[in-house]
């Protein structure tokens, strides 16, 4: 079986500065590129009109020697052009005569024009019979700009003169190389004071999420009692406290699932024990003796049984599909638990005052619950039954009465504990008044149990939301029956 390689980790810090210093390099390379090619755009620009502007200057000083001297010549006024021109940085002039660069400027310019033997032959084909040319030379290691303009001052002259200048582009553009270099430079100074201050800003922001890598790695199923530092008041500190609310539960899931496996463990431990030692000592040839341990043992089964049915009605209360509350009319669901209730061996079961509203409420839960009450009633509070509701607040209260020896304060606050049992309780598996909990507080309320107004007996109250986001509360429209119906408002 071939082994997979594992890639290296690279931090989630790393990653960060990597995408923020290629953002921040693309960033400046773009400005930078975009300037660049705005001003080289201006100097080749600017370049073109200087050669328009030293063509202007040429012609007038043509037309000033011509005024001076009618009987000049066009070679003539080529050698005062090229003589008088004004020399420019990284400007070069010739004059060429008949197709032969004949004539240079008296100073020496940046651009030596007749250095580039095919610069002439160039020109000259370009210029051959039209008026000024401006065009582009290259060649070699050169680039140069240049203007060929002719001079004629009749047309019966027997020379073609042409009067060029020319600049050197590279030269030119080699002025805005200098700032690129130190944009570069300072491009590169600004990337890493970037990546500096956001490595450290991220090691700060990023230091919950290590501590909690950190705080992951030492929880285990044994110890849970670690918590993240929550500091500010960002996302992180957010999640750190999300973090330690989610071990807070988990803390409270394990220590409830251990104390659930010692209970269960004590509660199979006696009947287990009750019928082992019956077994151990049978007498196989005594019938009697067979036939009541027989009976003993299949009284212990059924009550094992009974056990693992409720754990397994507790475990499914629990998670996010626990219930499914729809728009219920509390009145009429009474009114069907009322009657179920009443088949109950032993119940005597009278509706009391309840209120006509619509809740968000799951039938078949809130009606296993009140069931449960009502047989805890008939189990403990003897058989008659009282059931009703009423409303507190915003709240939805169902109460079951009963009539016994009532639960004495010291129990109110545990009975609902999982296997729990009241005074006096030496059967059952001490689950049903704790689903009956779990199903409150699924719809997101409470149950408790209270001493009633008058007489005796106890009041268990399941206390339930009377809306959620999703489901809002609806009254019921009263009926014409309404006032004979026990179940009216109240």
């Amino acid at each position: 079986m071939r082994r997979r390689l594992r890639l290296p980790v690279v931090s989630v810090r790393t990653r960060l500065m990597t995408v923020i210093a290629a953002a921040v390099a693309v960033g400046l390379a773009g400005v930078g590129g975009a300037v660049y090619l705005v001003e080289r755009q201006r100097i080749l620009a600017s370049t073109d009109v200087l050669l328009q502007n030293n063509l202007e200057a040429a012609q007038v000083l043509v037309d000033s020697f011509v005024e001076e001297d009618p009987t000049a010549t066009a070679r003539d006024a080529l050698r005062v052009v090229v003589q008088r021109v004004g020399p420019d940085d990284n400007m070069g002039v010739l004059g060429i005569v008949n197709g032969k660069g004949v004539l240079v400027p008296g100073v020496q310019l940046d651009v030596q024009l007749e250095s580039q033997p095919g610069f002439v032959d160039h020109v000259t084909a370009e210029a051959n019979g039209s008026d000024a040319v401006l065009g582009r030379y290259a060649a070699d290691d050169v680039a140069w700009q240049y203007l060929a303009a002719p001079i004629r001052l009749s047309d019966d002259q027997s020379d073609d003169v042409l009067f060029v200048m020319g600049y050197d582009l590279e030269a030119e553009l080699a002025e805005i190389n200098e700032p690129g270099r130190a944009y570069l430079a300072a491009s590169a100074v600004a990337i890493l004071l970037v990546i500096a201050v956001g490595a450290l800003a991220a090691g700060r922001l990023l230091r919950p999420l290590r501590q909690m890598r950190e705080t992951a790695e030492r929880v285990s199923g044994q110890e849970l009692d670690e918590r993240l530092p929550v500091e500010g008041r960002d996302d992180v500190s957010e999640l750190a406290r999300t973090m330690n609310d989610m071990l807070d539960r988990l803390d409270q899931a394990l220590d409830s699932q251990r104390q659930l496996l010692s209970d269960v463990r004590h509660e199979l431990r006696t009947p287990i024990t009750i019928v082992r030692g019956h077994l151990e000592l049978l007498n196989p040839d005594d019938p009697d003796e067979v036939r009541e341990t027989q009976e003993l043992a299949v009284d212990e089964l059924d009550r094992m049984n009974a056990l693992v049915q409720d754990l397994s009605e507790s475990a499914s209360l629990h998670g996010r599909a626990a219930i499914r509350a729809e728009p219920t009319d509390v009145r009429e669901l009474l009114v069907q638990i009322v009657r179920k209730a009443d088949a109950i061996d032993g119940a005597q079961v009278s509706a009391g005052p309840g209120v006509a509203v619509v809740a968000p409420l799951d039938e078949s839960r809130i009606t296993q619950a009140v069931l449960q009450l009502a047989q805890n009633a008939v189990t403990h509070g003897g058989g008659q039954i009282v059931i009703g509701s009423r409303l507190a607040g915003d709240m939805l209260e169902v109460w079951v009465r009963d009539h016994g020896a009532g639960v004495p304060d010291e129990e109110k606050t545990h009975i609902f504990e999982r296997f729990r049992r009241g005074t006096g309780a030496a059967r059952g598996s001490g689950l049903g008044l704790s689903i009956v909990q779990m199903i409150a507080r699924a719809h997101g309320g409470s149950a408790r149990v209270v001493d009633p107004h008058d007489g005796t007996g106890a009041v268990f109250v399941l206390s339930l939301p009377l809306q959620t986001p999703d489901v809002p509360t609806a009254p019921v429209p009263p009926t014409d029956e309404e006032k004979e119906d026990p179940w009216r408002r109240s």
